[in-house]
């Protein structure tokens, strides 16, 4: 399951007393602006609505001082609870100073069965942005995204490598002929709308983006498109580069505010599963507890006081539970992280033995032509003919017509959006198991093909156009297969002269990629025998199973 809580995290050079009063401040305008009442917010547990408490308790002595405030809404018996928490923190040595800010948003179903809605960016996280000078490593991180002009880019370069850096970094560029400040005021501003105290924000301006992607030639971004660079960016090494997403111009114009959706899906997922620093770990966890009453203990006072203490219960059973699915969610993803290690570890291991193949007939094919007295043949650089892949998943799209023997039946609109969250080798990946596929139906409709697409790609027959097997998988897990719900998914059209029903299951698939949340899927047909072609129902994000 997706993360669909809100976190900041950010540190201030501001002193533990001032960030507190800061934050106090900002918390009691927007519990005004909410309709609340603000007043007499002592330790303890404050009723600020009829169906809202906010709970405050701080603590300070050698290691450190905290002040924590957390308000929890529950509108209607059915609409659940959104719990706001935020934590000012300091005092811890390693940090030299800084002070810490914690901004927490959860939704806590009435059902425990029930999915949490997703926390939108709250009205707090802003006011504090503006309020403190609030950083991340050596970056501001602000509400509004910055220029980066030419004399700029050195200083980005070394935020985008900074090592302490906890917060993604999104690169907007302006696309040429635009005026900057008009592009970044009616695209890029909106496009950013959900990013705030998630990212650092920056538009590249013109002058500013030959430098940058010179210098990051394996990370550039250009175009009017958009990057995302995850912290642990390694400039020189280009299998980096697939994990830094980009969103193309063509997806943010049209429609901006899904690209803006799109685009913090990833810093979402990132804060939620990034470790705390030391000094956030170290806050023990908050007990509610209810203010001293300086009334008698009549028995008027004792049943109220039994119903807050009841109330505080079901609060404790509630996170609780949260706190399980939380950690059921982490096992989910763990074992899907595991799952799809080992299936990298089997296509290493096949691509090691292509190579050492192609290396020992390459040694085989000169000694031959030393024998023959051809020492400059044996010896030339030999270019082999290149393929001209695709630009975008569209231009893939469009390009199906080169591929005769391939007949795409699926949703268009699926697969170009992969081109707002494509890595720089899925589409190559994607041409490549086309132009296999379309050799092997081909190959399968004159008869000279024996097997599935699967023995073909581990023999000698895949020729020109080969495609690693541990990339093919001809059918899903039983568990998949026997399940209502994620079989109907992989039911995919095919013209009914192929079945009758217009639809077939499609469980034979190519795995695009892997190593984030999309890991794209191509599901296929064979059905080369008969009409002579290959029916490609699916090219998209992984359709879910039992670990998605």
């Amino acid at each position: 399951m997706e993360p669909r809580g809100y976190r900041m995290v950010v540190s201030t050079e501001s002193d533990y007393v001032d960030t507190c009063a800061i934050a106090e401040r900002q918390l009691l305008e927007w519990l005004s602006s909410k309709g609340y009442d603000p007043s007499g917010l002592d330790e303890g547990r404050t009723e600020v609505a009829a169906h809202a408490t906010l709970d405050r308790d701080s603590e300070s002595g050698r290691k450190g001082a905290y002040s924590r405030w957390r308000m929890r809404e529950t509108p209607s018996v059915t609409s659940g609870t959104w719990q706001s928490t935020l934590v000012v923190r300091s005092g811890v040595p390693e940090d030299k100073g800084r002070t810490w800010v914690q901004v927490d948003i959860e939704h806590q179903p009435a059902n425990a069965d029930d999915i949490p809605k997703r926390a939108n960016t709250p009205g707090i996280a802003r006011s504090l942005l503006d309020s403190l000078e609030a950083r991340d490593g050596q970056a501001d991180v602000t509400t509004a995204p910055a220029f980066i002009e030419a004399d700029d880019v050195d200083d980005l370069l070394e935020e985008l490598c900074d090592t302490n850096r906890r917060l993604p970094v999104v690169i907007a560029t302006v696309p040429y002929g635009k005026n900057p400040d008009d592009w970044s005021r009616s695209l890029v501003e909106p496009l950013f709308r959900n990013l705030h105290g998630l990212a650092v924000m920056y538009v590249l301006t013109p002058e500013a983006q030959a430098g940058f992607n010179a210098a990051l030639e394996y990370h550039p971004v250009f175009g009017g498109g958009v990057r995302t660079y995850v912290p642990g960016l390694d400039p020189a090494w280009k299998p980096d580069a697939q994990r830094h997403p980009v969103m193309s111009r063509r997806t943010i114009e049209a429609d901006v505010r899904r690209a803006a959706s799109i685009l913090a899906a990833l810093p979402q997922h990132l804060a939620s599963r990034h470790a705390l620093p030391t000094a956030l770990l170290s806050v023990p966890r908050q007990r509610a507890r209810l203010r001293p009453s300086s009334d008698g203990a009549d028995i008027v006072q004792l049943r109220t006081d039994n119903a807050a203490l009841t109330s505080l219960l079901d609060e404790a059973e509630q996170a609780e539970a949260m706190r399980v699915n939380e950690i059921n969610d982490l096992y989910a993803e763990l074992a899907k992280v595991e799952r799809g290690s080992d299936e990298l570890r089997g296509e290493n291991e096949e691509l090691y033995d292509k190579f050492q193949e192609s290396q020992r007939l390459i040694r085989f094919l000169r000694e031959q032509l030393e024998a023959a007295g051809e020492f400059a043949t044996a010896y030339c650089s030999g270019d082999a003919p290149s393929i001209a892949y695709p630009e975008t998943f569209a231009d893939l799209l469009d390009r199906l017509g080169e591929l005769p023997f391939i007949t795409f039946t699926g949703n268009a609109k699926i697969t170009q959006r992969l081109d707002s969250q494509s890595v720089d080798n899925w589409l190559n990946v994607a041409w490549d198991g086309l132009l296999a596929l379309n050799h092997f139906a081909q190959a399968s409709a004159v008869g000279k093909a024996s097997g599935d697409f699967l023995s073909w790609c581990k023999s000698e027959a895949s020729g020109a156009f080969p495609f690693p097997a541990a990339k093919v998988a001809m059918r899903e897990s039983d568990t998949v297969a026997r399940n209502g719900k994620l079989r109907s998914e992989r039911i995919l059209p095919v013209p009914e002269t192929v079945d009758a029903n217009g639809q077939v299951f499609m469980q034979a698939h190519l795995k695009i990629g892997g190593g984030n949340t999309v890991a794209p899927r191509l599901h296929f047909y064979e059905d080369g025998p008969r009409s002579g072609r290959v029916y490609v129902g699916y090219l998209g994000p992984h359709l879910r199973n039992t670990l998605t």
